[in-house]
């Protein structure tokens, strides 16, 4: 086996994002311009986009699906949790195991939970990129739009009602407005582009008076850097909203990566005690460099994203009858590098590093590049037929691929198989 040459020694496919990445984004933006938004906005200055469109969300999720999730699934601790201006409310007041082997804890018991939201309570409904397929694809689009992770909680406040007082978040947010309405009161940040774990205290000072005071409606979108400050309350209308959270990578994580780099260094390994570092300032500066910290941060990026493969068992059937005339598509819910090298190419995603032969080079460049529908007989190259699947039927079953099923034949890439069609829906 030859050895895995590290990212900085491969040439790699610049990565750019896919139309419906593109489309996903601008979903949350238009009629702002993604480029717009990173020059002028992102990590600078909120921004309010205005529609009053009701629907444009609520595909993604409604308050129809809130209230099945909530009352109809068996929903538990910490998929979900109440919250009351500004505190927590006890997980055993709203929940509790469900009888089994094991036993289900912290399962919702319904009428508690009912009697709590019409007392104020908020729903929180936590990691919907992981457990609601629909957010799960849109975030994975996101992601590959900004090249950054993408995380969504939906928020459910009845009228009247606050879940949350003055606070900051640590990673920069988009707020889909998806029913009802809710009023935002933004303040200066106390603590400019906070880390990680920055999160916001008391005892960072009082906030000065509110730099916005603006209303949300069914449709509209709101931008806020990481940092700033705000809080949030509804009317006499209850209000459903989902939070986009987009970590970010800073300078911080790219030094700590590099010295990560930098352990097989005798000269870092020294005792402090014992020598003045001489050169560690020089050899810290090498690993930071913006191309190698960037590619870097790329490579960490693309190996974490977890599989988003809701027609699994469907596709390993579909390949029993795959043939060169079967049309396939690249799954929209993969991010990808493809990397070249004195040996092949290194096809990155999900965890794993798939290598191919030079050979092979046209046919899976034309599918790594797939922007619609092809068979296996159109790709471009000199592989034979029987070379062609067993490139394909590879890369369907290591989830890159995807066979494009009659409809009916199994769930929708889509992400919004069983959701009200919409527009945007049809237009994705």
């Amino acid at each position: 086996m030859p050895t895995t040459p590290t990212p900085a020694t491969r040439t790699p496919t610049t990565p750019t994002p896919r139309r419906r990445s593109r489309a996903a984004l601008a979903r949350c933006l238009d009629p702002v311009g993604a480029e717009t938004f990173l020059a002028e906005h992102w990590e600078q200055r909120p921004l309010v986009v205005p529609r009053a469109e009701p629907g444009r969300f609520d595909d993604l999720l409604s308050e129809a699906d809130v209230e099945r999730l909530v009352c109809g699934t068996a929903i538990r601790y910490p998929g979900f949790r109440l919250v009351r201006e500004g505190s927590q409310i006890a997980v055993g007041a709203y929940t509790s195991d469900v009888s089994w082997r094991p036993p289900f804890t912290g399962t919702a018991e319904v009428p508690r939970v009912l009697a709590e939201w019409d007392a104020g309570a908020t729903i929180v409904l936590q990691a919907l990129h992981v457990n609601w397929h629909p957010l799960a694809v849109f975030c994975r689009l996101l992601e590959d739009a900004l090249g950054r992770g993408v995380q969504a909680n939906a928020y459910y406040t009845p009228s009247g009602s606050q879940g949350f007082g003055v606070h900051h978040d640590t990673h920069d947010v988009l707020v889909l407005q998806v029913a009802g309405e809710k009023r935002w009161k933004l303040y200066d940040p106390l603590l400019e582009l906070p880390l990680k774990h920055q999160r916001y205290a008391a005892a960072l000072g009082e906030h000065g008076p509110p730099t916005d005071d603006l209303g949300l409606r069914a449709g509209d979108t709101l931008y806020l850097p990481r940092g700033w400050l705000h809080e949030a309350e509804t009317s006499e209308v209850d209000s459903l909203h989902l939070t986009i959270g987009v970590a970010a990578h800073t300078w911080h994580d790219a030094a700590s990566a590099a010295l990560a780099t930098l352990e097989d260094e005798p000269a870092f390994r020294g005792d402090v005690a014992r020598g003045k570092g001489d050169g560690l300032a020089e050899l810290l500066a090498e690993r930071l460099d913006p191309g190698l910290a960037e590619r870097r941060r790329r490579r960490r990026f693309v190996q974490t994203r977890r599989p988003i493969r809701e027609d699994g068992l469907s596709q390993l059937r579909a390949l029993e009858r795959l043939d060169t005339a079967t049309p396939l598509e690249r799954r929209e819910t993969v991010i990808a590098d493809l990397d070249e090298d004195g040996d092949g190419f290194a096809l990155v995603f999900e965890g794993k590093e798939i290598r191919f032969p030079r050979h092979a080079g046209p046919e899976l460049r034309a599918c790594f590049e797939a922007e619609e529908p092809f068979r296996p007989d159109a790709l471009p190259g000199e592989l034979d037929a029987e070379g062609r699947l067993v490139l394909v039927r590879r890369l369907v079953r290591e989830g890159f691929l995807r066979v494009v099923l009659d409809e009916g034949a199994g769930p929708s890439s889509s992400g919004l198989a069983g959701q009200p069609t919409t527009a945007w829906a049809v237009t994705w």
